[in-house]
């Protein structure tokens, strides 16, 4: 337990550190790699967590390039315009919208596509409005954490949700069955207490004229609107997948594929170029922290776990689901999230209680905002506001997820808990 907590302690804080611009999956795969020398995994662990995240992996590729694509050819910073004209220059529903509009990438394109994509249009947006630096950090503030508290109705909606649901067997359909009421809850939670946190810092008024037409920023009126239609097949395609069984990733990632396919024909946007800038370092980091993280399955972490866990069960579903949110929680904002669902779900095969699967899911999608490096979304969040010159620091960071994050947890727990 030792050498395996060691291993990836170090794996952890030089993915956090960056060391002389050594990317997160570069790290990641190092640890893995140590982890197999030094004994900690065998070729056959690879195999098993290969097993578990290949659909997850693969699917985010997808969603990634079906985001950057509509990221090209302007849908998001449309939105983004369309959502700020909406509110007539009044900041704090100028504030509400930017959070709905967060929610909706969340879940439609994943927790790590709302933080690549949709962060630095927002931060562009607000420059152009001339908002001061403690607005701004109000509004990205509240983005980065609607970005993971949202990313619950659907099983594409982040990584956490397709490792559970295939752990599990749970179907497309099922799984949005039991998640869009805490889903909708946490939308409105956490505006609700994003706002009461930081409504000092929101200006009354706004001055919208800056901001420019939100059709000048489309590259292909023609290929924005079949792109709604686009979405809606997709997402029926999930439904049919599920009713022959059939992995998420074949239609997140061939809907990512066909939609780059259809937009380079239309000669909207560079393939090449899109597959090149796609972040593939968030997918060495994936499989090789959840190497790493492996090592602490066979050093007895699930074992243990399994044992709290079993003892929760016995307590009755609300304190069964509420304990198993939070043990999720805390384990994400510790470990991070992506490695602690695996763990998770591990310890919970057994217990025969499908209902803290879901709350494993809630635990791992809110508890990471807690620390700066609790999921990966808010990792990508944070690297990319430096590129664009804003720093926010550790404590800072810390801080304000705390005091937001448990009485978000809470209430989307006991929703899970009273369905």
């Amino acid at each position: 337990m030792l050498l395996a907590s060691l291993l990836f302690l170090v794996t952890l804080i030089f993915v956090i550190w960056q060391p002389k611009g050594l990317q997160i999956g570069t790290t990641a795969v190092i640890g893995a790699v140590i982890a197999l020398l030094l004994g900690v995994v065998s070729f056959e662990d690879v195999g098993v967590v290969t097993s578990i995240v290949w659909d997850a992996t693969l699917a985010f590729i997808g969603i990634i390039i079906l985001s950057m694509v509509l990221d090209e050819i302007g849908f998001f910073e449309w939105c983004a315009i369309k959502m700020a004209k909406l509110s007539h220059g009044n900041g704090h529903l100028m504030f509400v919208y930017a959070l709905l509009l967060g929610a909706f990438v969340s879940a439609l394109f994943a927790n790590d596509g709302a933080a690549l994509i949709l962060t630095p249009i927002l931060l562009a947006k607000m420059r152009i409005l001339k908002l001061n630096i403690k607005t701004i950090l109000a509004f990205l503030l509240a983005g980065g954490f609607i970005s993971d508290s949202a990313s619950l109705p659907f099983v594409f909606s982040n990584l956490t949700n397709i490792v559970t649901a295939n752990y599990f067997n749970i179907g497309f359909a099922e799984y949005l069955s039991m998640m869009i009421t805490p889903f909708v809850v946490s939308v409105i939670v956490s505006i609700g207490v994003l706002w009461l946190i930081l409504r000092k810092d929101i200006p009354q008024n706004i001055d919208i004229s800056l901001l420019k037409d939100e059709a000048e920023v489309l590259k292909s009126k023609t290929l924005f609107n079949f792109s709604w239609l686009f979405l809606a097949l997709l997402i029926g395609g999930y439904f049919i997948g599920d009713y022959f069984n059939l992995p998420v990733s074949l239609f997140a990632l061939g809907g990512g594929v066909l939609f780059l396919a259809i937009s380079s024909y239309l000669k909207t946007v560079d393939a090449k170029a899109i597959i090149k800038n796609a972040p593939w370092q968030v997918v060495w980091f994936s499989i090789g922290l959840y190497i790493v993280v492996y090592g602490l399955k066979n050093a007895g972490l699930t074992d243990y776990l399994t044992l709290v866990l079993e003892d929760l069960n016995t307590r009755g579903d609300t304190i069964a689901i509420v304990g198993t949110g939070f043990i999720s929680a805390i384990l994400s904002a510790i470990m991070n999230n992506m490695p602690t669902v695996m763990i998770m779900d591990i310890s919970l095969q057994n217990i025969g209680n499908e209902a803290l699967a879901y709350a494993n899911i809630i635990g791992c999608n809110l508890g990471p905002k807690m620390t700066p490096f609790g999921s990966l979304a808010t990792l990508l969040w944070l690297h990319v506001l430096a590129q664009k010159g804003v720093k926010i620091g550790f404590w800072q960071y810390s801080k304000f997820g705390l005091i937001i994050t448990p009485p978000v947890l809470l209430v989307v727990l006991l929703s899970l808990a009273y369905l």
